[in-house]
């Protein structure tokens, strides 16, 4: 809205912010530089009202215009202050900082004032844009090639240009774009680069700039004869040398300590206690002479003086007793985890023959797992077994091989690798080093970790570790390293060759009941600031939550839970309402929410055409259901759930299976042909593959078309083949272990993996029923009920009757 007007002549008319004409543009004022067109410069931006005028016009995508102060000393400058032409420039970047703010601007044309705006936070300005008119006249082409030629004399007397800005000036075919490209990196002061900007006239523009060049030439010419005349014999290091020898000798005579002379002092007493290898020590001490000859100033100086710390604090003869007790090894382990027989008996073997054997290159365990169930503590409680130091190497996301191998010294902010940091941290050469989340390494175009952690792991080369910053060989023989993973497939091929990975299945309800008591609840009352007096949880809460809040492999969200229930007592507490809290398993669905997992497989399986199979998933084994459904259509097969390719071709071949067995099962291959059959696997979020679905998928076809449903206690896992035999598959110990946490009480499991079955702990194996397939007629026989009558919600289910079935039979 604008509130008052005057004519046209630099006076001032006032507008709301809203309001910004079109041809009007935000002023920048500028001072102590100049931008001219087609020239990108940086602008420091500091005065709160430039900042605000800057920052709209980054937001609202307008250009802004440059107008230089008459005075550079005035901090608020007004419309009177400015000079009346100026530059539009475009924004390419804005950066901000805590003081100051900076914008990347490239001129664009050159604008003269018709008047300025008011009602603004900033300076606003209606503008009228002036170009150079340009005809290339015979003079004109004179001049120009005069002034290519004066600024080459000119670059050639200045020093530390571009090479390549002779070549960019000798291109320039624009009289205009010429002048106005040398207006912008000559220099000149600013008030006769104003006068240069204020010209409009090309030849009279062209003519200013050959006055200026000349006497800048001059200028130049006559600075390097004087420097020639005045140039010293003495360098500036030198010069500097000999005022820190006289500094040394007036300190020498005042009596105070040379500070230089006794840090090298004291690194070369290091040196002398850290009783390196020979190889090492004398690098240390190559490195010091050097350190030694060199100013404290120099670039070189700390980095020299860090490469020494390094070296003087590595633990390179440190070496921890190691006292292997078995029995003790024993009740450690069995004090810090429940269960794990299988486990705990490979540790103490491994223990034993580091005992009998200390020289002897015993493997690298790697233990395999779903998350939470005691992979990291297990590392932890052998370092306590061994009375060696723990440390921990994470090697999720590590994707550059320098964080494996270190940094070469040339590279700015070099350090060692990951190992060589965590051997340093341990302050021995002996400790428990843990590689963690190895199958969570990642490549990219700095390197393959996982190919720099190969000499890290090979017994046979480990013993002489090369890391890029030190540039010397450090002994890693003597560390016990110890992998973790919760994916075998996903680990280097090369790297799982190196390692005997030991396999930890989850905990079954009973195992993790006994693990809450002794271990979690203890640490959450802790943490929670209780007492077992203040604060009970009874073993049927505990349960409850194992059963209906979590449905996991390992104890972790279980954990999570305790600790929830206890933060509620402790705010109970807190708030005087109770003196002790007794958890109840009423009380969870206020403390914990509903519940949020329910034993869904009866109501699931309670029509034909759903089958429950079993699947393998990185957090543990869970169950999943396969539904099918017939509708009319031209015999299509059609698959929904973000089924992976696997799953899919086991949909085709078990559907393919079910046709041609389709007498004699009973069912109408005629009416089949007219029906669409649309198998889905719910959680269609999830992505689902791998080849175990073929007899799930195989029995929920046949429920459907048979009118035969599953029982709603068995679940089943398998591939088929297309004779109809059932193939063995992986992961059966996860699977069991799922389908007990899920209510599951018979599992049919491939004849050939029954070898498998033992390794699934006897108290689960005593919960459960195995049915062991070798054909898909095992399948139907134990798993499908007797046919149902007729349901409507099944009328096109392609089905005929017992008699018409012996028909068929007999026709």
């Amino acid at each position: 809205m604008v509130d008052a007007s005057k004519s046209e002549s630099g006076t001032t008319t006032d507008h709301s912010p809203a309001a910004l004409p079109e041809d009007a543009i935000i002023i920048l004022p500028v001072r102590n530089m100049l931008l001219f067109p087609g020239i990108v410069l940086p602008l420091t931006i500091a005065r709160p009202s430039s900042v605000a005028a800057a920052q709209e016009a980054v937001r609202s995508g307008r250009k802004i215009g440059l107008l230089l102060q008459n005075d550079p000393a005035v901090e608020q400058p007004g419309p009177e202050d400015l000079r009346h032409v100026g530059t539009v420039a475009e924004i390419l970047r804005y950066v901000t900082s805590e003081a100051t703010h900076y914008a990347i601007c490239r001129g664009v044309n050159r604008f003269r004032v018709k008047e300025f705006l008011s009602g603004f936070p900033y300076i606003v300005a209606r503008i009228e844009e002036v170009g150079i008119s340009e005809v290339i006249t015979p003079e004109v082409e004179a001049r120009m090639s005069l002034l290519k030629m004066r600024a080459r004399e000119a670059i050639q007397l200045l020093p530390n240009l571009p090479p390549e800005l002779p070549a960019a000036i000798e291109g320039l075919d624009s009289p205009s774009v010429l002048a106005d490209f040398l207006s912008g990196i000559i220099d000149i002061p600013v008030s006769e680069k104003q006068d240069l900007l204020e010209t409009f006239d090309v030849t009279q523009l062209l003519d200013k700039l050959l006055g200026l060049l000349a006497k800048r030439i001059q200028v130049l010419q006559l600075s390097k004869a004087i420097g020639e005349q005045t140039q010293q014999t003495l360098s500036s290091q030198q010069r500097e040398h000999i005022l820190r020898e006289q500094l040394r000798q007036i300190q020498k005579e005042l009596g105070d300590d040379d500070a230089k002379a006794i840090e090298l002092k004291e690194l070369s007493d290091k040196i002398d206690k850290a009783r390196m290898p020979k190889e090492a020590e004398e690098q240390a001490r190559r490195e010091l002479k050097r350190l030694e000859r060199m100013p404290e100033v120099a670039a070189e100086y700390g980095l020299t003086r860090s490469y020494l710390e390094w070296l003087i604090e590595l633990p390179w003869s440190k070496l921890d007793p190691e006292q292997i007790d078995i029995l003790e090894a024993r009740r450690i382990l069995d004090d810090d985890h429940y269960g794990l027989e299988k486990v705990k008996r490979r540790i103490l073997e491994h223990l034993a023959v580091r005992k009998l054997n200390p020289e002897g290159k015993s493997p690298i365990l790697c233990f395999v797992g779903p998350p939470g169930v005691g992979k990291t503590s297990l590392g932890q409680s052998i370092a306590r077994a061994t009375g060696r130091k723990f440390v921990r190497l994470s090697l999720g996301g590590v994707h550059d091989e320098s964080e494996i191998r270190g940094h070469r010294r040339t590279y700015i902010g070099a350090l060692p690798g990951n190992v060589i940091q965590s051997i340093r941290k341990a302050g021995t050469r002996n400790p428990v080093m843990m590689l963690d989340e190895m199958d969570k390494l990642g490549a990219g175009f700095h390197g393959d970790p996982a190919a720099a952690l190969l000499e890290v792991l090979d017994p046979e080369q480990n013993a002489a570790f090369r890391d890029n910053y030190l540039a010397i060989p450090f002994d890693l023989s003597k560390v016990m390293l110890i992998g973790t993973a919760n994916v075998i497939d996903n680990i280097p091929a090369a790297v799982r060759d190196r390692m005997e990975i030991i396999e930890m299945p989850g905990y079954i309800e009973e195992e993790k009941l006994a693990i809450a008591k002794r271990y979690l609840l203890t640490r959450q009352l802790k943490s929670a600031g209780l007492t077992s007096e203040q604060c009970e949880i009874s073993d049927d809460v505990i349960t409850t939550v194992i059963r209906n809040y979590t449905r996991e492999a390992g104890v972790r969200n279980l954990e999570r839970h305790i600790g929830a229930i206890c933060r509620y007592a402790a705010m109970r507490i807190a708030e005087a309402s109770v003196t002790r809290f007794i958890a109840a398993p009423t009380d969870l669905p206020a403390i914990l929410g509903p519940r949020r997992f329910e034993q869904e497989v009866a109501m699931r399986t309670s029509v034909p055409g759903v089958a429950t199979g079993l699947a393998w998933t990185p957090a543990g084994g869970d169950i999943l259901f396969v539904e099918a459904t017939s509708i009319p259509g031209r015999g299509k097969l059609i698959l929904t759930g973000q089924l992976g390719e696997v799953m899919k071709e086991s949909a085709q071949a078990a559907l393919s299976l079910v046709k041609s067995r389709a007498i004699e099962f009973g069912i109408d291959t005629i009416a089949l042909q007219k029906s669409d059959v649309h198998v889905h696997v719910p959680a269609g979020a999830i992505p689902k593959d791998g080849p175990s679905a073929g007899v799930a998928m195989f029995l929920a076809l046949t429920s459907l078309l048979t009118r035969r449903t599953v029982r709603s206690d068995t679940a089943m896992t398998g591939e088929i083949s297309l004779r109809g035999l059932v193939l063995p598959i992986g992961g059966v110990k996860e699977k069991v272990l799922g389908a007990l946490q899920a209510g599951i009480t018979t599992i049919m499991l491939p004849a050939r993996n029954r070898k498998d079955i033992e390794d699934v702990p006897e108290n689960a194996r005593s919960r459960l029923r195995f049915i062991w397939l070798e054909r898909v007629d095992d399948a139907i026989d134990a798993a499908l009920n007797p046919p149902q009558t007729r349901d409507p919600r099944f009328e096109g289910t392609p089905h005929v009757a017992p008699a018409e079935r012996q028909a068929a039979h007999s026709r």
